[in-house]
């Protein structure tokens, strides 16, 4: 993600927040006033955010104060100026204890605010570091233009306020929340890594004008939608104003693709991720110790395989145990041509393509742009959106927020870049709610009552992709062991193996087993499709595919569209293409981890299609009997016949699915 996401304590406040992340993780010099210890390591003031500033009588923009920061943060959430409203309280005649809680916000908090942390995806810090200063300011006002829109986000349709007996009442704070913006510009590692840290106060004002504290827990349950939001408002707006495009990478084996920025080489990635090294090393050390320890009775300790949940733990220990000491802020424009000059020197990348990073991100937008058509099918995506989110989701089981961070990744992926109309991630959202999951919530409060808590399921079964753990591998070899000191080198890996990529068994994620079940479903919809008014829907999936789908999981295109509607030629009507397939299993994906054998594939291509000729042959009867009732009547498919239309935006829907 993205986006992440952590508490900020009113202690917290004082130890590591007005001490370093407002200077930019610098170490702030003791007795040093905050602007002028943001001005010397060249980091620009916080500014304040979000509809509720008018309540505490502050404006967008301004620039946020250590007073106001401690005030509303360090103090358990009193008025950002408390200071001033209790003195003139006091100079009224106020008594002490009057004056102190005129300038509260409602009851005293232990938790003050989390914490959000904003950063582009890599090829678009990259530009933002290599380029000149014009990009740079274009990535920088995308980059606060997207962390604006999802706090709009937030504020409308996550924040909640609990009042009552065990939080009964919830409502959305009408006059919105507030939040203090910091820009940093690098790592830990000294590389350059744009992102702001949004400190979000939980205080926010209920409509009879009473102060209450925001549900962190829904905040935490919809961070990964929020990342997904963002992550696809910032390159659309940086590939809009830039003349840029994106496209779908697989940086790990199993995962779900990522979304970059065309024409950027992956090397300098790898030039900004010396730290991931560093953690993959280490990881590969914590889980062959997983795998191989053993109790008193020499029973292992833990499964022979590492789960996904187990390995995000043993990643988070490893982050800790390599974590370097924070680096001296530099001013940006030091740091920038520090950065350049690294990267020719380090990076293994041209120097001309990195004094023309722009210009090659370009051309791959146009050649991109001129192949892949961006067509939104609202069906298609419902269709996507809930097959990827039942398989991955423990038990097929799933709420709506899950449809919601899938949708957005779903349209990032089919516009490549492109801007998208407000809303229609909830319209996708709304139809596959509608058609294709099944509300399965039994709830035992009265939060379970609520839409956001409803439970769902798929309204299908997947019995032929069935969740079993692959058997584990043999043990690594003694060749091949991590080094039992971290202080010693490592052994030497065979070619192409990065470091981390030892012989651990491990339980992989189920990305893979989404996208053929997603492909099986998308094909159900198109061939049992028997309206007229369907005629020519292989055209709408081709290209929605073809936008859609990583280059090596892309299914032919029908030789002539335009006629489509036709009776399909032998070899046509398999559902699931076995070229993507064998594409898919030569590529770096791996395909046992599907759980699909041979006789599987053979099993899942024979249903499927039977599948198709029996739509096929409902179709013919339909035709027959049309025919037979119309035969003196001109039909206005028989004068012209299909031609696919120009894709855009609103293709599906304009055709009513």
């Amino acid at each position: 993600m993205t986006v992440e996401i952590e508490v900020v304590r009113y202690g917290q406040m004082y130890r590591y927040y007005l001490r370093q992340t407002v200077v930019g993780d610098s170490l702030r010099p003791p007795r040093t006033p905050l602007r002028a210890a943001q001005e010397q390591v060249g980091v620009p003031a916080g500014r304040w955010m979000g509809r509720g500033l008018a309540a505490l009588g502050l404006g967008p923009g301004e620039e946020v104060t250590e007073a106001q920061l401690r005030n509303l943060f360090g103090e358990r959430g009193r008025h950002p100026y408390a200071d001033r409203i209790e003195a003139e309280r006091l100079a009224a005649g106020d008594s002490p204890k009057k004056a102190y809680r005129a300038g509260a916000l409602g009851r005293r908090v232990t938790v003050t605010g989390v914490d959000f942390v904003f950063r582009p995806q890599p090829t678009i810090y990259l530009l933002w570091a290599l380029e000149d200063e014009e990009t740079r300011l274009v990535i920088e006002a995308a980059h606060e233009h997207a962390i604006e829109r999802v706090l709009e986000w937030i504020e409308d349709e996550v924040a909640v306020i609990r009042y009552g007996t065990d939080g009964i009442y919830r409502v959305r704070p009408p006059g919105g929340l507030v939040a203090a913006r910091f820009r940093h510009y690098q790592a830990r590692s000294g590389r350059p890594l744009l992102h702001d840290h949004l400190l979000l106060s939980v205080k926010g004002q209920r409509l009879d004008g009473k102060w209450g504290s925001i549900h962190t827990t829904a905040l935490y349950e919809n961070t990964v939608a929020a990342s997904a939001l963002y992550n696809e408002l910032v390159a659309a707006e940086v590939c809009e104003a830039l003349g840029l495009a994106t496209e779908p990478r697989i940086v790990t084996s199993g995962r779900r693709p990522v979304m970059e920025i065309a024409g950027v080489p992956h090397e300098l990635i790898r030039w900004t991720s010396r730290r991931s090294d560093q953690i993959a090393a280490c990881l590969a050390e914590l889980e062959h110790e997983y795998v191989t320890a053993v109790d008193d009775d020499g029973e292992p300790r833990f499964l022979p395989v590492v789960s996904e949940q187990a390995r995000a733990k043993l990643n988070q220990i490893a982050a800790r145990k390599t974590r370097p000491p924070k680096r001296k802020t530099r001013p940006l424009a030091q740091l920038r041509v520090w950065w350049k000059v690294s990267a020719i020197l380090t990076s293994k990348v041209a120097a001309d393509v990195i004094n023309s990073l722009l210009e090659h991100a370009r051309a791959a937008a146009a050649a991109i742009r001129a192949r892949v058509a961006a067509v939104v099918d609202v069906a298609l995506a419902a269709v996507d959106v809930t097959a990827t989110v039942f398989v991955m989701n423990k038990g097929g089981r799933f709420h709506r927020r899950h449809l919601l961070a899938e949708a957005r990744r779903h349209l990032a992926l089919v516009l490549r870049g492109r801007r998208r109309d407000p809303g229609l991630d909830e319209e996708i959202v709304a139809a596959a709610i509608s058609t294709h999951c099944l509300d399965i919530s039994e709830p035992t409060t009265t939060i379970g009552l609520l839409s956001d808590y409803r439970l769902y399921t798929g309204r299908w079964s997947l019995s032929d992709l069935p969740a079993r753990r692959r058997p584990p591998a043999p043990a690594p070899g003694p060749d091949r062991q991590p080094p039992a000191d971290p202080g010693e080198p490592a052994a030497s890996r065979p070619p192409g193996q990065d470091a981390g990529e030892w012989e651990i068994p491990r339980v992989p994620l189920q990305y893979e087993r989404a996208v053929l079940a997603s492909a099986v479903l998308r094909e159900k919809l198109r061939t049992t499709a028997t309206l007229p008014a369907v005629r020519g829907r292989a055209y709408d999936v081709v290209v929605h595919q073809q936008a859609a789908m990583p280059e090596q999981l892309l299914a032919s295109e029908p030789a002539d569209p335009e006629h489509d509607d036709q009776e399909p030629k032998a070899g046509r009507g398999e559902a699931i293409d076995m070229t993507a397939l064998r594409a898919l299993r030569a590529s770096r994906t791996d395909v046992e981890a599907l759980d699909l054998t041979a006789d599987r594939l053979r099993r899942l291509q024979e249903a499927a299609t039977k599948m198709v000729n029996d739509a096929r042959a409902d179709r013919v009867l339909a035709d027959r009997t049309a025919a037979q009732a119309d035969a003196d009547v001109v039909r206005p498919d028989d004068q012209q016949a299909h031609r696919p239309q120009q894709p855009g935006p609103h293709r599906g829907r304009e055709a009513g699915h």
